[in-house]
C-alpha cells in the first residue's frame, strides 16, 4: 500500500529496528538521533508535535509543510544516523525494518489521543510507571509546558495550552480516561494498513489510493451489479 502525504495535515510515523533489534545502544545514540531529527525537520519543513524514542523503534507526530517533507526527513535521518550507528557498533547493512509507516491524523480529538498514545509507550512497555519518568519523549513539554526545542505545538494543542495549567495537566495526563484502550487499538489497526483517522473524508481528490478501511465482508449485490469497485 503506497503512503500519501498531504501538506499541513499531521502524520503518525513509526519506524522500527530491523527484526525489532535495538536502534539505540545508549544515551549518546539517542542524543545523536535527536540531533539528526531536529536538523532534518528544520531543513525540510516538518513540525514535530510529539515523539518517543524507544530502544527499538520511534514514534513521531509531525506535520509536513509540503508533500515531500516527510520522505526527505526520513531519508536524511537514514543516511546520517544509520552510518553513525553502523560505525559505532562495527556493523553493516540496514538498521530499519522495511519502510517506515505513516498515517494521516485529521481529527482534533484523535490528534490529542495520538499524542498521548505516543508518549505512553514507555508505560505500556513497563519501562516506567508514569510517562514523565521517561526522558526521551515529548510528554513533559505537552503535559507540563517544559521547554523542548524539538516540539512545535499543533494548533489544537495550542488552544489547549491556554487553559489553566492544573486543568490542562489533569486532562492530558490522567490515565483514568477511557482513551487509553479503544483509540490505542484503532491507531494500531490504522498504522498496520496506513489508514487515515476515522471520518478523514473522501474530499481529498489528490490521493491516489483509499484513505480509509473498507467495511468487512463482500460488497452488497447492488454494488457488484453497478460495477463499483472496492479496491
Amino acid at each position: 500500500m503506497p503512503r500519501f502525504f498531504v501538506p499541513e495535515l499531521p502524520l503518525h510515523i513509526i519506524q522500527r529496528g530491523n527484526d525489532r533489534q535495538l536502534i539505540f545502544g545508549g544515551r549518546d545514540d539517542v542524543r545523536f538521533y535527536r540531533f539528526c531529527l531536529a536538523r532534518a525537520a528544520r531543513d525540510h519543513g516538518v513540525a514535530i508535535h510529539a515523539y518517543v524514542f524507544m530502544s527499538n523503534h520511534v514514534h513521531l507526530l509531525a506535520t509536513p509543510s509540503v508533500a515531500t517533507s516527510v520522505p526527505k526527513l526520513m531519508q536524511s535521518i537514514g543516511r546520517i544516523y544509520v552510518k553513525y550507528f553502523n560505525s559505532a557498533y562495527c556493523r553493516t547493512g540496514t538498521l530499519w525494518e522495511g519502510r517506515y509507516k505513516a498515517a494521516i491524523v485529521d481529527d482534533e480529538r484523535y490528534l490529542l489521543t495520538c499524542m498521548r498514545y505516543i508518549e505512553l509507550n514507555p508505560v505500556r512497555a513497563h519501562i516506567v510507571s508514569t510517562p514523565r519518568k521517561f526522558p526521551w519523549s515529548s510528554f513533559s513539554s505537552n503535559a507540563h509546558g517544559v521547554a523542548d526545542d524539538l516540539v512545535q505545538p499543533h494548533i489544537a494543542s495550542s488552544v489547549r495550552r491556554r487553559r489553566p495549567a492544573k486543568l490542562r495537566i489533569a486532562s492530558y495526563s490522567d490515565r483514568r480516561y477511557p482513551w487509553t484502550i479503544s483509540p490505542a487499538f484503532a491507531m494500531q489497526r490504522n498504522m498496520r494498513g496506513l489508514w487515515a483517522a476515522r471520518n478523514f473524508g473522501a474530499g481529498i481528490a489528490v490521493l491516489s489510493r483509499r484513505a480509509e478501511r473498507l467495511p468487512m465482508g463482500r460488497p452488497r449485490k447492488e454494488e457488484r451489479e453497478s460495477g463499483k469497485s472496492r479496491v
